[in-house]
């Protein structure tokens, strides 16, 4: 999907459209005028000719040009070829009428195919790429200026007012709104953002505040700027089934332009036959021999349903992954943060070995500054005093097991059981009503925090709409044993396994795939499952919105946080595959319904047409219910 967006190009496409209508019309005129008058006309030949082969012409030239292109580049089996030595036969034995028509219906065809199309990219460029042309540039306190954000630097200020788009992603600086955020998430629900808050371009201010925002991308380098380039990588990269029509009409149309021959040259060869007539009849097979039907309707459902997932918030980086999520007959889900809500409390808090409560709080919320993690945030929120930064030193992330820092010259650990164990920390059992962190000063088990996370409320039903489907519902995940076992209980899921670090996550995946007969799908938060999602036959990133590693590591990219989205998307994939399958057995059964006919001399040139043209159409406007 190369689009421009200048308007030089725009004019020029309304300039094509007026081009392209005013060349069918002319054709439409002179084939009535001519059919009306074949009769007068054939007394003055020259005059049929001239009426019949200038609407041809007209409509017919990009086709006569293709055709000599692609034989000079070897392609003779192509639509344009097919169509050029039919056409051009019909015109040597005097069937000018069949000879503009067949032009001019496939001049009709393809101008609406091509309306169609960018109806669908119109639509796909209006749900992502919501960019407005100028921006609020604050140049001092008192002066606005409006500048096109093209012009707009990292570090600027802008203002958004009541009703404006964001146009680029930014921080804010000053006050809060109601945001609405379908154009990004395919969720209607407006979320409040406040200062410091991340805001992206295509976000609209729904509220009443105006906000002030720092500028940290240019539009180019944006995330919406991102997901529109996934979006045309993602009509780049064909299904199977897209291939395998491809590979079909390959050999396909050379058998029949052979049958077509033989046609022509063998009866009246060896049964003495009018040549004329035969030769009618094998121009006829050569027009229906057109895969048109078949190799235009696949990828056109294909863009459809990209075009479709894309305003629901289902980013696909392929056509591929459409047809994968159908065969997947497993299906594993992270815990935190994908199955549960992910925004976690601190609940309760236990001290001991001589430290106290508001000790253990403050210098796990020193060591936890620097982490993007929910539990560190949860904890950064139960301390109420202000942070000196100068205080944290050697600040480190430990993958699967917690963060390290040294705070006022002690040594913080904040994390989970297992590190306890790895380091032989001596510590007392303890065991809460949900996710227990541990806090390690200078070696000393000092005590844990009690942190609650919750089930999302669609993720019961998610895991029965995947069971209903036949899929196995599974979970991985680093928490620890006893709350996987609780989350996996309540849901009904197939098999968990808990404690793992990221690494060993993705070998029980390899384990998975090597027993499963069936292709395997990870959802995860395209962070800390970035392995997992990568080995995965479908990759899966939930709650995608400005994360960055998810647009490069997931192949699906859930972008709001709900569940319900993923058994959505393979309810969508099944209905392509139904519309894509009609279309292949209706447009087959008709091609060589008409092919027996117009071999014995039943079907003549409009029959041919129909099972062209009239054929693509039909498909074409089937693999239209894919929107609804």
């Amino acid at each position: 999907m190369k689009t421009c967006e200048c308007s030089a190009c725009e004019i020029e496409k309304r300039v094509n459209v007026r081009k392209e209508l005013i060349l069918i019309f002319s054709g439409s005129f002179l084939f009535f005028f001519g059919f009306i008058f074949e009769k007068k006309l054939h007394h003055f030949s020259i005059f049929e000719y001239l009426v019949f082969l200038t609407g041809y012409f007209l409509t017919g030239y990009n086709v006569l040009l293709k055709a000599i292109r692609n034989i000079f580049k070897g392609k003779f089996f192509d639509e344009n070829s097919l169509l050029s030595f039919a056409t051009i036969g019909a015109i040597l034995i005097h069937e000018l009428p069949e000879a503009l028509l067949v032009m001019l219906l496939f001049k009709i065809g393809d101008f609406l195919e091509n309306i169609s199309i960018n109806k669908s990219r119109k639509r796909i460029k209006a749900l992502i790429e919501q960019k407005p042309s100028l921006a609020n540039l604050k140049i001092d306190n008192n002066r606005i200026e409006n500048i096109p954000v093209e012009r707009l630097k990292s570090g600027d200020i802008i203002i958004v007012r009541p009703g404006e788009k964001i146009p680029v992603d930014g921080k804010i600086l000053k006050g809060q709104s109601l945001l609405d955020m379908s154009a990004l998430t395919g969720e209607f629900v407006p979320k409040r953002k406040r200062e410091g808050d991340e805001v992206l371009a295509g976000m609209i201010n729904n509220g009443e505040g105006v906000l002030e925002i720092e500028v940290t991308r240019e539009f180019k380098e944006s995330y919406i700027s991102r997901i529109l380039k996934m979006v045309e990588i993602a009509e780049e990269r064909k299904s199977r089934t897209e291939k395998l029509i491809t590979k079909f009409a390959r050999y396909y149309t050379p058998v029949v332009f052979i049958i077509a021959l033989s046609i022509m040259i063998l009866p009246p060869i060896f049964l003495k036959e009018s040549f004329s007539k035969y030769f009618y009849r094998g121009l006829v097979l050569l027009i229906i021999s057109c895969p048109c039907a078949l190799v235009i309707s696949v990828p056109f459902s294909y863009f459809i349903t990209i075009g479709v997932l894309a305003k629901k918030g289902i980013l696909v980086k392929g056509a591929n992954f459409i047809d994968t999520i159908r065969n997947v007959k497993t299906i594993i889900f992270d815990k935190t943060g994908t199955l549960t809500e992910g925004v976690f409390e601190v609940i309760d808090v236990k001290s001991f070995n001589g430290f106290k409560n508001d000790e253990i709080i403050k210098f796990s919320a020193y060591a936890e500054f620097y982490s993007n993690h929910p539990i560190g945030a949860s904890i950064k929120k139960k301390y109420k005093g202000n942070f000196d930064l100068s205080l944290i030193k050697n600040h480190k992330e430990i993958a699967g097991l917690g963060v390290f820092a040294e705070v006022s010259g002690k040594k913080i650990f904040v994390g989970n059981d297992r590190f306890l164990h790895e380091n032989g920390i001596e510590h007392k059992l303890c065991i809460g009503e949900g996710i227990t962190v541990h806090v390690i000063i200078d070696g000393i088990h000092a005590g844990y925090f009690v942190i609650s996370d919750k089930l999302k409320k669609e993720a019961k039903e998610c895991v029965l709409l995947f069971k209903r489907e036949g899929i196995k519902v599974g979970m991985l995940t680093g928490d620890n044993e006893f709350f996987a076992k609780m989350v996996a209980e309540r849901l009904n899921l197939d098999f968990y396994k808990a404690g793992l670090l990221p690494s060993e996550k993705l070998e029980e995946i390899e384990k998975i795939v090597e027993k499963s007969k069936g292709k395997i799908a990870f959802v995860g938060d395209g962070i800390n499952d970035a392995p997992s999602i990568k080995r995965a036959d479908v990759g899966i990133v939930m709650g995608a919105l400005g994360q960055d590693i998810a647009i490069e590591n997931g192949d699906v990219v859930i972008m709001s946080d709900n569940l319900l989205k993923i058994p959505e998307f393979l309810k969508i994939s099944k209905n392509t595959k139904k519309i894509v399958l009609e279309n292949i057995i209706f447009a087959l059964s008709m091609k060589i319904f008409l092919t027996v006919l117009g071999s014995i001399g039943i079907a003549g040139m409009f029959s041919a047409i129909f099972a062209d043209m009239g054929v693509l159409l039909i498909v074409l406007l089937n693999s239209m219910r894919i929107i609804k």
